[in-house]
């Protein structure tokens, strides 16, 4: 057995038989460690900057970055033939359920898009929201990204991150998703 043989890209290729690719999505979410609910600034280890491809851009609808994501990874991994929207930039469930149901349902509706991965944080989930993905999950895959930097909250003050372990915890005992299929985890 090889060393990678646990590779999220090889759970996906044993489930849906050929590479899925994430394709990364910014929404034009903000969090409360920058809108002053919070904090102000954002973490210390956050730079969206670093990491987002350049056809990542808020004022894109989700759709034309999907398509645009598609075109830029196609040189890479041209075995990938299914995709996940990848909700990355900053806190992708601070926002009204409405909001995110518009935004995730309009990713889950573009052809090839299997699924969500939703990068959060702990304090931005609550039971309405967990419920409307535990339904998603009985269609797509879905993965929720906690921004979990710090099991001390000593750390997480030190980060400026504006929450704490406890949060976190509460968080994660919520997700309550079962597997579907091997397509679902929260």
């Amino acid at each position: 057995m090889s060393e990678d043989s646990n590779a999220y890209s090889n759970y996906f290729r044993e489930i849906y038989g050929a590479r899925v690719q994430k394709v990364s999505i910014d929404a034009g979410f903000t969090c409360p460690n920058r809108d002053g609910s919070r904090g102000f600034g954002g973490c210390t280890y956050c730079n969206n900057d670093a990491f987002n491809p350049s056809y990542c851009q808020p004022s894109k609808s989700v759709s034309e970055q999907i398509g645009e994501g598609i075109e830029f990874h196609k040189w890479r991994y041209d075995g990938a033939i299914s995709y996940l929207a990848y909700f990355q930039a900053y806190s992708n469930t601070y926002a009204s359920l409405d909001i995110l149901k518009k935004l995730y349902e309009e990713a889950l509706n573009y052809p090839g898009v299997i699924g969500l991965i939703i990068g959060t944080r702990p304090d931005c989930i609550d039971d309405e929201k967990l419920e409307y993905l535990k339904e998603l999950c009985g269609k797509f895959y879905v993965a929720v990204e906690y921004g979990i930097e710090s099991c001390y909250n000593k750390h997480l003050k030190g980060s400026i991150a504006g929450h704490t372990f406890e949060e976190a915890v509460l968080a994660i005992g919520k997700d309550n998703c079962t597997w579907n299929n091997h397509r679902s985890a929260i």
